[in-house]
């Protein structure tokens, strides 16, 4: 009579060999320009040590797979596998430490950089161009969503809520140098938790060299906007500091508008406990406020953070994720 297993006793895994025979026979098939089958192969074998709690040998199955497939340019193979990656730190519990984030790093260096191409002229230029522009959007898009995921991995396993600072400066970053019609609202909702205002303020600088008349002390205005709906004085203060030095040293001209004025004032009025200096400041500039649509939103946040003020009605629109984010906070 065969022996029946016990109830609570665990089925037997199924033998596997160590994780770099595999990762060498996947390299070969890569090489030899087989990226869809490799790709198959490298989500059924990494799954197969993932049911097994192998999770180690699955991660380093599985960015072998992403950082090879995005090497060759092949960034929708590489961008899903760097997704894998990330979901497999999450079922295995791992925790958001610098050797990980290291790992994440390595991914994200692989997503190529390539500037789109300027001042073409004839059709087949004009063709090359659309063609670049598809293939920056595929790549942005690529790249967002895996570091998207790894920012929703590092929130749960990491020391910071909002998701590691260094993770939104890499999508901050990415999204700067790569998106053809760059969204500096996107952009800065990233920066504002990177934690590193020197390379936000060259950013802004950046923008400011290229951007439409008019959208320079906007975007500069967001920016300190979103970091006081954090709480975040110190860093607003730095950001206005580093942008006005980064302007002087490149011979530009800090914008001059009431807008600007209004900011101003605003970061000397947030250092003193003076709601009706607060509600006289934002009264007194709306016109420049309502420039922007989120920034009576933004002000709302800043009210509640700096002076208890409750918020009046839930908050949508573009940056509802973003604002959703801080009010959690």
């Amino acid at each position: 009579m065969s022996q029946m297993s016990k109830p609570n006793e665990r089925p037997r895994r199924t033998a596997l060999p160590p994780a770099r025979e595999n990762i060498e026979k996947l390299e070969k098939v890569v090489k030899e320009g087989n990226h869809y089958g490799a790709q198959q192969m490298y989500k059924s074998i990494s799954a197969r040590y993932i049911a097994a709690e192998r999770y180690a040998e699955a991660l380093d199955i599985i960015e072998s797979g992403s950082c090879l497939q995005l090497a060759d340019g092949q960034i929708t193979c590489g961008a899903e596998l760097a997704v894998l990656f990330v979901e497999t730190l999450s079922k295995g519990k791992c925790a958001c430490d610098e050797e990980t984030l290291d790992r994440v790093r390595k991914i994200y260096k692989k997503f190529p950089q390539r500037p789109v191409p300027q001042h073409l002229e004839d059709n087949d230029d004009m063709q090359k161009l659309s063609e670049a522009i598809g293939a920056a959007k595929t790549r942005v898009e690529c790249c967002s969503s895996f570091l998207r995921a790894a920012l929703k991995w590092s929130s749960q396993f990491g020391p910071h809520k909002g998701g590691s600072p260094e993770l939104h400066l890499m999508l901050a970053e990415y999204l700067y140098s790569e998106s053809p019609e760059v969204d500096m609202a996107k952009v800065s909702s990233h920066f504002v938790r990177g934690s590193n205002m020197k390379k936000f303020a060259s950013t802004l600088v950046n923008f400011m060299g290229k951007c439409y008349p008019g959208e320079d002390d906007l975007a500069i205005a967001r920016a300190v906007l979103m970091l006081l709906s954090l709480g975040n004085l110190k860093d607003a203060n730095d950001l206005v500091d580093e942008v006005k030095k980064q302007v002087q040293s490149n011979e530009m001209e800090y914008p001059k508008s009431d807008l600007m004025q209004f900011i101003d004032y605003l970061l000397q009025v947030l250092l003193r406990d003076a709601l009706p200096l607060f509600n006289m400041l934002k009264a007194n500039y709306q016109s420049s406020i309502v420039r922007d649509p989120t920034f009576n939103e933004l002000l709302d946040l800043i009210a509640e953070k700096f002076y208890g003020v409750p918020r009046r009605s839930p908050l949508q629109g573009i940056f509802g994720d973003f604002f959703k984010m801080m009010g959690d906070m």
